[in-house]
């Protein structure tokens, strides 16, 4: 089996036996479609799985009887359907399933597929799973569908706030002096004529994010309901999804991943675990360490019907324990 897990940072590719050993594996750029085009992201891909395949010593081209992917921006049904005829017309398994790569964020944590993810990187992202194939998940397209968060979101409020406060409209934030001095400029007005000269880093509002957490935890008002409020929105997407999938009432993990929660600021998740509390008191959160290229693995495992030492067999091979169970909690 050949699984993928494709962000828009870094690709992972794992070539995995049918008794789970982990034959080979390779990393590869980002997958940017939106960005680049489909043509140019799968070739990021096939320069993955040609390296993954080489590592095996397997006698090429790359072959498998299954391909698990989980690929960035993979959001729509219409997004997946396209992606999962670019990856079957390059010819490298017998059978394709290309799913959002959140769901392999939330396999990759759990002993079975059964609960939720929310990944909270440049943006936020939510999933749920069940063994029997049931889903819940959002379009994640960003305000056009509702969402707010991840560092993007979170920088690019801040700078509103800070603008507002600076010219005398908003509260007074010390995020006024700490936005641009993150990024080296001298003032808010640099850093917005900055920003909207297309001066200023491609990834400033991610980059701002860190700002806001420390100023937060220094008792910056506004700062402070900025976590505050992205502490709700995990919530919020959370709790609908284990309401969509009966799990509401049930002790079930709910796992955090992507740069925002794994760094664990301590204004952030042990708040989310709070609120959480209160609309699902069985939920049991905490932060994903496993890679995510494990859980694409392992949901083709799934679909193999794999038995558990296969499972633990591949856990294995990446340090990982047998799934959800003691680690970094909240709660």
């Amino acid at each position: 089996m050949l699984a993928v897990d494709a962000g828009n940072s870094k690709t992972d590719v794992a070539v995995v036996g049918a008794d789970g050993t982990l034959l080979g594996s390779a990393r590869g750029g980002g997958f940017q479609p939106p960005v680049v085009g489909v043509a140019a992201a799968m070739e990021v891909l096939a320069a993955a799985v040609a390296a993954a395949w080489a590592a095996t010593g397997l006698p090429g081209p790359p072959y498998a009887a299954r391909v698990s992917a989980c690929l960035a921006n993979a959001d729509l049904p219409v997004e997946e359907a396209e992606l999962t005829e670019a990856v079957a017309a390059r010819g490298w398994g017998g059978a394709v399933r290309v799913r959002n790569d959140t769901f392999a964020v939330l396999r990759a944590g759990v002993a079975e597929p059964r609960g939720v993810a929310v990944v909270c990187g440049a943006g936020i992202n939510c999933v749920g799973l069940l063994p029997d194939g049931r889903t819940a998940r959002f379009p994640a397209l960003g305000r056009i569908s509702g969402d707010w968060g991840g560092g993007s979101g979170l920088g690019e409020e801040a700078l509103w706030y800070a603008a507002r406060a600076h010219d005398g409209r908003g509260e007074p934030t010390s995020l006024v002096r700490e936005l641009p001095a993150r990024l080296g400029y001298g003032s808010v007005p640099g850093l917005i004529e900055a920003v909207h000269l297309g001066h200023a880093p491609a990834d400033w509002r991610h980059r701002l994010a860190p700002v806001v957490f420390a100023a937060g935890a220094a008792g910056d008002l506004v700062a402070g309901a900025l976590v505050e409020r992205l502490a709700r929105e995990v919530v919020a997407l959370a709790a609908v999804a284990l309401e969509r999938l009966g799990l509401l009432a049930d002790r079930v993990p709910v796992l955090l991943g992507g740069g925002v929660l794994a760094a664990r600021h301590p204004g952030l998740n042990p708040r989310i675990a709070a609120l959480l509390a209160e609309r699902a008191p069985r939920a049991e959160v905490r932060v994903v360490t496993e890679p995510p290229v494990l859980g694409a693995a392992l949901l083709g495992l799934d679909e193999l019907a794999a038995s558990a030492p296969v499972l633990a067999r591949l856990r294995a091979a990446y340090g990982a324990g047998a799934g959800y169970g003691p680690g970094p909690a909240y709660g």
